[in-house]
């Protein structure tokens, strides 16, 4: 991989009778021309008729327009009715369209040192538990293998310690050490007073605490009495985007208020120490991280947001069967809680982000997936499913980093290049699956690599347990200058990316 997108070669090789049109220099230059056109048509179209009006008033003679005035003033009533009827029209618009949504900054956790895992040290500690036989040993260590997670994740201390001691009070302790790291991270970023914080929400699947994770996070903080929140669970690793997607629905209506998100997982009681195969995977992937978000609807807050919110997408195959069950926290037959991923759970993911995708095209796509939608449809004609073209729809991708194999799939359904895909591949190797903050270390990575340009728009997608996938747009307010960053990924930038070998199909 490259720190510049890969080009498709366009030249067509010598054993080809016939030019590749397809991949043809002037194709591509017609269809970028197509999505220009298409994006940017009422102002292509506005600007000649700007353009005609001021040419045909520059024409008018001082006379002229004494003349017009006088007509005016002895139609008063025309004048008047205009005039109230274009008021109108204005105050309505102005009090109905949507306040905007924007990503002052957000923070995402990285742990000490001591709590990194290597895979030896993996191997190390779960041999000396003593709860697994010797053939799932193996298979664990082959998973790990075929993971893409590198030598540098990490685990919270209960995990780590032999023997393990997966307890409320570690996992509670595992909870704080994660959200208030990036809590804290976030609140100096934005020199924000956590008294000013009028919407909270938190999300985590399996760790559901009484009081809960917000009430721990109000606490801390001595957030205000008359605070908005929410604490989401077993929604899986796409919460973090329905919390986004709840955020904005609350900034609708509650003006000048800024919300914080918090997307994390808890490891400490997700712990499987069991023998069955199916639930021994998330043993493999998930890793301790989290992530912090602060959102505004305040338009004075434009100039030093990063990101402007475009649109959210959200879709749920929970009525099928496969989908629903391809991701379940269960107890195995030895009465051990566990979370078992399906074998389905690759192909439902693949299937869900391509039923996503007609969602979240851009309008010049949107033309094109109907046109042949309806050339199949209506007319009866022998035409190929459209498949857009993601790359040109979006400068950047964030797609969550549940696994290797998973993450092939999503690049072999979205025909995505190395570039596009690597942000997600490095987190997985880095970080390991953090489930829902998995995101925002990818876009972590892109700013760290000095890729976000004013401008550009990135396409989350998170998909959990249900089943669902979710899709986040957002538009750079501004160019990221990573000088200017702290990330977890800051000082370590220059070693990434790094090969990551794809899982080959048998």
């Amino acid at each position: 991989m490259t720190e510049s997108k890969a080009n498709t070669p366009l030249i067509p090789s010598s054993s080809r009778k016939h030019p590749d049109f397809k991949q043809s220099v002037k194709l591509k230059y017609v269809k970028l021309g197509y999505y220009y056109l298409i994006t940017h048509g009422m102002y292509l179209f506005l600007y000649p008729l700007v353009v005609v009006v001021a040419a045909q008033l520059s024409t008018f003679s001082l006379q002229e327009l004494f003349v017009l005035s006088d007509h005016l003033r002895f139609n008063l009533i025309c004048v008047v009715v205009c005039s109230a009827l274009l008021v109108f029209l204005s105050t309505v618009y102005f009090l109905r369209r949507p306040h905007p949504v924007y990503l002052v900054n957000f923070s995402c956790y990285k742990p000490d040192d001591d709590r990194k895992c290597t895979r030896q040290i993996f191997m190390e500690r779960s041999r000396l538990t003593g709860s697994f036989t010797n053939e799932n040993l193996e298979f664990q260590r082959k998973i790990l293998e075929r993971s893409g997670l590198g030598e540098s994740t990490y685990l919270p201390e209960a995990v780590l310690r032999v023997p393990p001691n997966p307890c409320m009070a570690e996992a509670r302790k595992e909870a704080e050490t994660v959200m208030f790291g990036a809590i804290d991270e976030l609140l100096a970023k934005t020199s924000l007073k956590p008294k000013d914080i009028g919407i909270l929400i938190v999300n985590c699947s399996i760790f559901n605490p009484t009081p809960s994770l917000c009430a721990m996070v109000i606490n801390h903080y001595k957030l205000r009495g008359n605070i908005l929140s929410y604490n989401l669970g077993g929604m899986g690793c796409s919460a973090g985007l329905i919390s986004i997607d709840l955020a904005k629905d609350l900034l609708q209506v509650h003006p000048n208020t800024y919300a914080l998100v918090i997307s994390m997982e808890n490891i400490t009681l997700n712990w499987y120490s069991g023998n069955e195969r199916s639930m021994l995977v998330t043993n493999c992937l998930f890793r301790m991280g989290g992530a912090a978000i602060l959102l505004s609807n305040k338009r004075s807050d434009r100039w030093r947001s990063k990101y402007r919110l475009i649109h959210t997408v959200r879709t749920h195959k929970g009525s099928d069967d496969t989908s629903f069950s391809c991701a379940t926290h269960t107890e195995d037959p030895s009465g051990k809680l566990g979370v078992a991923l399906s074998k389905d759970l690759i192909a439902v993911a693949g299937d869900a982000v391509t039923t996503l995708g007609p969602l979240v095209f851009p309008m010049s796509d949107q033309l094109l997936f109907f046109a042949n939608l309806v050339g199949k449809k209506l007319f009866k004609m022998k035409l190929k499913p459209y498949i857009p073209d993601f790359e040109l729809a979006f400068e950047h991708f964030c797609i969550h980093a549940g696994g290797r194999a998973v993450l092939d799939e999503i690049e072999k359904n979205l025909q995505l290049s190395d570039w596009s895909m690597e942000p997600s591949r490095m987190t997985l190797y880095r970080f390991g699956n953090t489930s829902s903050s998995s995101l925002w270390y990818e876009l972590a990575y892109s700013e760290a690599k000095g890729r976000i340009k004013r401008g550009d728009r990135t396409w989350q997608i998170a998909f959990g347990s249900g089943f669902k996938c979710n899709s986040a747009v957002w538009k750079a307010l501004r160019s990221i200058n990573p000088a200017k960053e702290k990330s977890p990924w800051i000082d370590e930038i220059h070693q990434f990316p790094v090969e990551v070998p794809k899982v080959l199909a048998h």
